[in-house]
């Protein structure tokens, strides 16, 4: 056995059986040995970006991780926007990156780089393994990492070297640290502070949106009048619609948050922290926590958030069943003109149950959430780095992760060009995705920013670096060169007539949404 076949047995050992893919020369031994496991998953990305976004996409739906195996430096550097949005969502995920062997580094070959050092900026743990006999254990080790609570990067350097060396076998994973619990008299403050009868609001993030954790914090909402259930604009999933606790999102532009958050004396932490703007600009907060406003923390990101809620809940004596759950509330189909608007209530309407909604729509989006809220039940995934082309990747991993259930992706046009080899992998695993391209012809949220910051009005350099024609891009050809089958909407009605076609249709299909 060598190096290689050791990680590889360790990795399926320790849970990971799905590996996305863009390998070199180096790994081609970890190739080999892959190849000797069908039960490992292997999926091929014809992009780096896509290896990491759909890792991301994967783990948020499993709760495990996957592997990605990426190139030497340049190819992790490829990946490394996706592996920042998967650090920004606490995604757990195991990234391994080939490296020359130990003894030709020195000869300083083209590829040659600082990998430790790359992976390090988007990493929560970083080692090279530096002998075939360790490679085991330090698999072992990165699994153990990626899986602690809230969810971590690890990456694991793999010199060729030590991949073709003879190595003993696996290694056993190390046992998963457990959530922290949270401190009793942390709960009993935050019980005070709702008795109190003052403005109060929950900021919710992470596990504090999944379905149980939401069904006892509207317990909670039912018990203490007043009190406001709020996300933050950006998390990595949230179970929606139908039956269950419906949350506010909070707003992108800071005036909207300042609005939104007025009034409030207090501001309770539950997975998430304090709301901040994305941005700086000139003349207006960065923290938008409201003059006045207190903040205290029921759970932090690495506690158990759903035992902390529930016993908030049974302090105040709120009710088993006294949720409000969200009823089914479809809007009718649009007609008329095509607009982000009429997309949404297409979405809201036709939507399967427990469909998978990948949103990475940005500008378009903002007003999805509201139109939506009374859906059939379904799983939202968001962008949550900032760093965009996430969205098709990440719904490549979803689909894989849940072959089982519809995945619909929500996605701008510009930021779609940044990973558009999603497609391809789409198409090549036959992956039961509906993509939305909004096709708006710009990068439209900078234009609203070019207002937000003060800037100069566009003249025509800025409106050339903000603007996707001369020539207007060919959705249909794109995807149809990808393998995806696609058509066009100029209207509500044909779009809505499509996306009921996409919703049908077992495989990869995209809808140009021609705004």
């Amino acid at each position: 056995m060598n190096g290689a076949q050791s990680l590889v047995r360790t990795l399926l050992n320790g849970g990971v059986d799905v590996c996305f893919t863009n390998p070199g020369t180096s790994e081609m031994h970890f190739v080999a040995a892959l190849d000797q496991h069908p039960e490992m998953k292997c999926v091929l990305c014809l992009f780096e970006g896509v290896a990491t976004g759909a890792a991301d996409g994967y783990a948020r739906m499993t709760g495990k991780p996957a592997a990605t195996l990426l190139h030497t430096g340049p190819g992790l550097a490829n990946g490394l926007a996706n592996l920042h949005n998967a650090k920004r969502a606490f995604t757990p995920l195991v990234n391994i990156v080939g490296d020359h062997a130990t003894y030709h580094l020195q000869q300083d070959s083209p590829l040659t780089s600082d990998i430790p050092a790359l992976a390090g900026l988007f990493s929560h743990w970083v080692k090279s393994a530096q002998t075939a006999a360790e490679v085991a254990a330090c698999g072992a080790e990165a699994i153990a990492v990626a899986r602690t609570e809230p969810g971590q990067i690890a990456s694991l350097i793999l010199p060729a070297d030590t991949a073709w060396n003879d190595a003993e076998g696996p290694a056993e994973v190390p046992p998963i640290p457990q959530p922290a619990k949270v401190p009793s008299a942390q709960i009993d403050a935050v019980a005070e502070i709702l008795k109190s009868g003052e403005p109060t609001a929950f900021m919710m993030s992470s596990h504090a949106l999944m379905e149980d954790s939401l069904l006892a914090a509207g317990r909670i909402k039912a018990a203490i009048p007043g009190l406001r259930l709020i996300t933050q604009t950006s998390n990595r999933r949230i179970e929606r619609g139908e039956g269950r606790v419906t949350v506010e999102r909070l707003a992108y532009p800071v005036d909207d948050v300042i609005a939104q958050l007025a009034g409030l004396k207090h501001l309770v932490l539950v997975g998430a922290k304090e709301p901040v703007a994305f941005f700086a600009y000139p003349n207006k907060p960065g923290c938008l926590v409201p003059d006045g406003c207190e903040l205290h923390q029921l759970a932090g990101r690495d506690e158990d958030m759903l035992a902390a809620i529930e016993a908030l809940a049974e302090r105040l004596g709120a009710a088993s069943d006294a949720a409000v759950l969200q009823p089914l509330n479809l809007p009718p189909l649009p007609t008329g003109a095509l607009t982000a608007e009429a997309i949404g209530a297409a979405v809201a309407h036709l939507l399967p149950e427990d469909a998978i909604v990948v949103d990475e729509a940005v500008t378009s989006g903002r007003m999805l959430a509201p139109i939506t809220a009374g859906a059939r039940r379904h799983s939202w995934l968001q962008l949550t780095g900032g760093a965009i082309g996430d969205g098709l990747p990440m719904s490549v991993g979803a689909a894989i992760a849940c072959p089982d259930r519809k995945v619909v992706t929500l996605q701008a046009d510009g930021s779609a060009l940044y990973t558009l080899q999603a497609l391809w992998t789409q198409a090549r695993e036959n992956l039961d995705i509906t993509t939305v391209i909004f096709n708006n012809r710009a990068y439209k949220i900078l234009q609203g920013e070019m207002k937000g910051v003060g800037a100069a009005a566009p003249g025509r350099n800025a409106r050339d670096m903000l603007e996707l024609d001369r020539p207007a891009l060919d959705w249909l050809a794109l995807a149809k060169g990808m393998g995806v089958t696609a058509k066009q909407a100029r209207d509500a009605e044909t779009f809505a007539a499509l996306l009921a076609e996409g919703l049908a249709h077992p495989g990869p299909f995209l809808i140009d949404a021609v705004l």
